[in-house]
């Protein structure tokens, strides 16, 4: 769908080219193109662009005018602030809205040469933004004639400095933006479509690929293994549970770094009953997952060989059946420690417990990532505009941070110590899966945290990210897909 192109600016005849120009603290916006610095020229001169951050001018040129044969010329302002990776991103999804709203399927967007960033991050990052702003979900959009959708099928960038560095770049935005955007696509299925087994069809897909396996765990052997948590959630549901682990081994001696994704594939708060305004939104609710097992995807094709990685995502439903999970009941995850069952609806952290559990037991990680949209405090505390960071080791709390900079999915870390721990102690047993009103978020990551031993581990919880996250030119509406791209760069980035 995106590729770097040698064809010049002006023998591109497809829907629309675009350019990418700097603000100036005085005069006219300047483009390395003099037919187009000539209409940039005109529209400052009337007041009509200045070229500020994700300001538009669009033009219909005319190939004796303007050397272009594309149907639509759009100039795009990257502002006068200092520029980084987000600006970038930013530009590439003006562009992508802009083509969708005009209906138009292929666009040459043209690096800026005149601009001090490297070459390779600019392809990167304008590659994420035109991908990830121009996805649409039409899946279930019935096609009689009158269909007011539109899709981008062709995306060329091109540069007239470093083609290699562009062709690097774009092929790095391209895969996360592609992770991203099958964690849009599974969390936007619906919740009889997306049930517990298409994580585990997905999984033994990825399993296929060279150093990859997959294993899923089945119900039975949920039970043998006495996994009290994924069982215990499960039971109102005819669907039954599924443990899907993924391990990618890169053939070289090197650390292991263990994601686990929370897959709840609806949640209706089981006898701890959500309201029902609102209710269908608990689709969602497996976006953790969804993020994990897509990275994973990106991260099986990268074939990375400074990591080994594993990949585990617990699904199930939470539904009040008549065998459903009761508050006041005592449950047993996987390990034996016992936990009291006060609220139903805290239920991610009853089958992540199983998956940690399970996961640092078995496999022995140097460090474990959950991601999961795990309380509704977060947003209270944080809104829609990062995602919690709990952790219980300072260096994976900063390589996580520094991905999310990267990626322009920010983090805000929250403290955890052994006053949150005391809200949680039961009196009947071990510990119980809520811990009251204050400190939410914090509460519900101490409760993980008993899950995880001394292992290094980070728990994000994007409850306040994975939808209705800040509105941004490359997030539409819906679900953003929050961390795939995080937990790229960080396997990336790792050391």
């Amino acid at each position: 769908m995106i590729s770097v192109t040698k064809v010049t600016p002006g023998d591109f005849k497809g829907d629309l080219i675009a350019y990418f120009v700097r603000q100036k603290e005085k005069g006219a916006p300047v483009c390395s193109d003099d037919l187009v610095q000539q209409r940039i020229d005109r529209a400052y001169k009337v007041g009509a662009f200045k070229g500020k951050m994700e300001e538009t001018l669009l033009i219909y040129p005319e190939k004796k005018y303007d050397g272009l044969q594309a149907g639509r010329l759009l100039i795009v302002g990257l502002g006068k602030d200092d520029l980084d990776r987000e600006s970038f991103r930013k530009a590439g999804g003006i562009v992508s809205q802009k083509a969708l709203e005009m209906k138009a399927e292929s666009i040459y967007a043209v690096i800026p040469g005149d601009l001090d960033f490297p070459e390779n991050e600019m392809a990167e990052c304008l590659s994420e933004g035109l991908l990830l702003g121009s996805y649409t979900f039409t899946k279930y959009k019935s096609s009689n004639g009158d269909d007011d959708t539109s899709e981008v099928k062709s995306i060329k960038m091109y540069t007239s400095k470093q083609i290699s560095a562009a062709r690097k770049g774009v092929t790095l935005g391209a895969a996360a933006a592609e992770g991203t955007r099958i964690a849009r696509d599974m969390a936007h299925e619906p919740g009889n479509v997306w049930t517990p087994s298409k994580f585990a069809e997905f999984g033994k897909e990825l399993g296929k690929k060279k150093k990859c396996t997959c294993k899923v765990l089945n119900k039975a052997q949920m039970q043998k293994l006495k996994m009290g948590g994924i069982l215990g959630v499960s039971k109102g549901s005819h669907e039954p549970p599924a443990m899907v682990v993924i391990h990618y081994r890169s053939g070289k001696k090197v650390p292991t770094l263990m994601l686990v994704g929370k897959g709840l594939t609806f949640d209706s708060g089981g006898i701890s009953l959500k309201p029902g305004e609102g209710m269908a939104d608990m689709k969602y609710d497996m976006c953790g997952g969804a993020a994990v097992i897509a990275a994973m995807k990106v991260i099986v094709e990268e074939q990375p060989d400074n990591v080994d990685v594993i990949a585990i995502v617990p699904a199930s439903e939470n539904l009040p059946g008549g065998s459903a999970l009761k508050p006041g009941d005592i449950i047993s995850p996987y390990g034996g420690k016992t936990v009291e069952v006060l609220n139903t609806d805290a239920e991610g952290r009853l089958i992540l417990a199983d998956a940690l559990a399970y996961g640092v037991d078995t496999y022995k990680p140097d460090a474990v990532v959950d991601v999961a949209t795990l309380t509704g405090a977060v947003i209270i505390g944080l809104g829609h505009h990062r995602t919690g960071l709990l952790a219980n080791n300072d260096e994976l709390a900063e390589k996580i941070l520094k991905a999310g900079d990267r990626t322009g999915e920010l983090l805000w870390r929250l403290p955890l110590g052994k006053e949150y721990t005391e809200q949680i102690k039961s009196k009947i047993a071990d510990i119980k899966n809520i811990g009251g009103k204050p400190a939410g978020t914090i509460t519900a990551a101490a409760f993980l945290q008993e899950f995880v031993g001394d292992t290094p581990w980070a728990h994000l919880d994007i409850a306040g990210t994975a939808w209705d996250y800040t509105e941004k030119s490359y997030v539409p509406k819906g679900p953003s897909g929050i961390a795939a791209r995080t937990l790229v760069e960080l396997v990336r980035s790792w050391q």
